[in-house]
């Protein structure tokens, strides 16, 4: 066999051997959290937002249970109510319309550019009816979408932006880094994701604190304080462990 026909397979995740490279922080980070005894949120998730929010540029970050969780909590801080309608992609994890659907509201599919597979201004602008309120392009395959268009289409409109970046932590453009636009920018922490957590979890980033706070009490039952509840809310809270394993590989990311 020559050299030219020798064939290497290179794992496309090789999750084992990211894990072994970080095996002996992740078991610090692990036992000092079941030390604490405090599993859920907590300090160790506070840790975690401020350090992802400053990371991607913004001012605040709400960790939550997954991506999808992300997205819904998402649309329900920017005001999206049952009836109204939301312009995604057509070219998307399902979670993207699945998230509106479950507000209540009606997902439209607007067709993607074949180059970039990223929203398509013109399609979305074709789109728009009277009940239109918001657009959620997605940032896929490790790339940032060119929102320049979708920016002045939701300008022309009045439409809300909110931003799929489940793909893409630290991806930047134009030297703004995904999530650091200030607008509502979901993420996902799935172990699969360039910054991926042992389970499941999520993020929401802002600049808007009513909003940051509005995905706050929503993700823990609408409760402000315990067994006081002000609005119906969920459990899309983030556990401990995962906050302090995302914080050990978040300062890895742009070297990984």
């Amino acid at each position: 066999m020559t050299a030219s026909s020798i064939q290497v397979r290179v794992p496309f995740l090789d999750l084992k051997a990211q894990y072994a490279s970080i095996k002996e922080e992740v078991h610090e980070a692990i036992h000092a959290v079941l030390e604490s005894g405090h599993f859920v949120g907590g300090e160790w998730v506070e840790k975690f937002e401020q350090e992802f929010a400053q990371f991607v540029g913004a001012k605040y970050a709400v960790a939550v249970s997954s991506g999808t969780s992300a997205l819904e909590l998402a649309l329900k801080a920017a005001g999206i109510h049952p009836g109204d309608e939301v312009i995604v992609p057509t070219n998307s994890f399902f979670a993207t319309a699945e998230a509106v659907s479950n507000v209540g509201a009606k997902p439209v599919f607007a067709d993607v550019d074949p180059c970039t597979f990223h929203l398509d201004a013109a399609s979305a602008e074709s789109l728009i009816t009277s009940q239109t309120r918001a657009i959620l392009p997605v940032h896929l395959y490790g790339r940032a979408a060119d929102l320049t268009a979708i920016e002045q289409l939701a300008a022309r409109y009045d439409l809300q932006i909110i931003e799929d970046a489940a793909q893409a932590h630290g991806v930047g453009r134009n030297g703004v880094k995904v999530g650091g636009s200030g607008r509502l920018t979901c993420f996902s922490f799935y172990p699969g994701k360039n910054l991926g957590a042992y389970g499941d979890g999520g993020a929401v980033t802002c600049n808007d604190r009513r909003q940051a706070d509005a995905i706050r009490l929503l993700r823990d039952h609408g409760s402000p304080l315990k067994y006081v509840h002000v609005v119906v809310g969920t459990n899309a809270r983030l556990d401990a462990i995962q906050g302090a394993i995302l914080s050990i590989k978040l300062r890895r990311l742009d070297r990984w």
